[in-house]
């Protein structure tokens, strides 16, 4: 079994780190995160720092809040790349931009390290139950040497493209997602105004062609007021940002979107960000 190296053990990548220790494979976290003692419970070898940790894998894994972080950890001082060794496999699965997953293939390229952009759907039922999406940029080579590892952590496992258009498929899939819940939402809050029974009306949807997951499942959550955090509002936020700029560098306009965005802004103005994305409910 490849040794793996899991730096990023929050909502997401908790879980998933598990459900690899699960599958048997050998797992090494960081120390300083604050899920360690849960993972060295569980079996997993702890390090102080990314270079030591990825010295000691085969197989790199990194689920990070944004590019920055990632950045940071792979550059970093006792960062990733001073570590990883040649032949090594490095595996992104946070959301990040495609052009900051396009420039992080090239620097593993030069330490003879092949990179795969793969980042996932699912939220954290999805991580929890090994059934997240999984899509994937990169090499065939590569995919086909990481396909085991994505599959203890997910199902639906897709290689799109070269560098980035896994990054660019999962912008995308945030595209729907957030426009989806701004849908729901607006449904909600016009069939309440008419006094409409949101429970009996969710219920005919999901029979008809407005069904979707988001309905179904934010749809619940919107009846029942509950805004636990699956995937936190201010992370989306993010994720609509990185959709924003690619349409900007790509000269597409993306109207719909930047119009889900600006009620994000106003819901993390009211200090909802914490709250699962569903909460642009409560704007309405």
């Amino acid at each position: 079994m490849q040794k793996i190296g899991f730096i990023g053990l929050g909502i997401m990548g908790k879980p998933m780190a598990l459900n690899l220790l699960k599958a048997g494979f050998p797992v090494a976290v960081l120390s300083t995160s604050k899920a360690a003692p849960d993972l060295t419970a569980a079996g997993a070898e702890a390090f102080p720092t990314a270079q030591a940790l990825a010295t000691a894998s085969d197989v790199v894994i990194t689920m990070l809040p944004d590019s920055p972080e990632v950045e940071q950890v792979v550059t970093g001082p006792e960062g990733v790349l001073a570590g990883i060794q040649p032949g090594a496999l490095f595996i992104d699965m946070s959301t990040i931009a495609p052009a900051t997953a396009r420039k992080i293939h090239g620097l593993m390229a030069g330490k003879s390290v092949e990179a795969l952009d793969a980042p996932v759907s699912g939220g954290q039922v999805g991580a929890e139950a090994a059934t997240l999406s999984i899509m994937v940029g990169g090499s065939e080579a590569a995919f086909e040497r990481a396909f085991p590892v994505f599959q203890a952590m997910g199902k639906n496992i897709v290689r799109i493209g070269g560098p980035g258009a896994g990054q660019t498929t999962k912008a995308c899939n945030q595209l729907i997602v957030g426009q989806t819940i701004q849908a729901v939402a607006e449904a909600f809050a016009l069939a309440q105004k008419a006094g409409v029974d949101l429970a009996k009306m969710r219920e005919v949807l999901l029979g008809g062609f407005a069904q979707s997951r988001i309905l179904d499942l934010h749809g619940q959550r919107m009846i029942d007021e509950n805004f636990k955090p699956g995937f936190k509002l201010k992370l989306h936020r993010k994720d609509l940002g990185i959709v924003l700029q690619t349409a900007d560098e790509l000269g597409v306009s993306l109207k719909a979107s930047a119009l889900v965005a600006a009620q994000m802004d106003q819901a993390l103005a009211e200090n909802k960000g914490e709250l699962d994305h569903s909460a642009l409910r409560t704007l309405l």
